[in-house]
């Protein structure tokens, strides 16, 4: 089982290498195949884990996506200090908004990691969901 996902891992590093453009498809894949060499769950913590994984980083990803993130991405400094006071006020309700459903998203998902992962492989996750993120982002840079 280990060398087939070493395999798997192998095999998805080097497609993305030769490819030129990254579809989200295969970046997900690429972080499945990392977290689960990391944790090295058990049959059972698996069946229980990636539904769970997956719909976490489902809203997650919605978030993130959100029409205030948007907005602060797309915009100008200009265009910003062009807002009218009250129009400025909904924009940073929306951002703490925002910020709210983020903590809180995260940390439903940790509790409920804590019913199917000891401790140390919810640490594990977080560790190897941010090494993960660092090596896309030195991938893209290297580029």
């Amino acid at each position: 089982m280990k060398r087939f996902l070493l395999l798997l891992i192998l095999l998805s590093f080097s497609s993305i290498s030769f490819a030129q453009q990254h579809s989200s498809d295969q970046i997900k894949s690429l972080k499945i195949a990392h977290i689960t060499s990391v944790l090295n769950l058990t049959t059972e913590e698996a069946e229980k884990f990636w539904p769970l994984y997956n719909t976490y980083d489902s809203k997650i990803s919605k978030l993130r996506h959100s029409a205030v993130i948007h907005y602060l991405k797309s915009n100008e400094t200009q265009d910003i200090e062009n807002l009218t006071e009250k129009q400025a006020t909904e924009k940073v309700q929306a951002i703490e908004t925002f910020e709210e459903d983020y903590c809180s998203v995260r940390k439903q998902f940790i509790v409920d990691c804590k019913k199917i992962l000891s401790n140390k492989k919810i640490l594990l996750l977080k560790k190897a969901e941010d090494d993960f993120n660092r090596k896309l982002l030195k991938k893209y840079k290297d580029k």
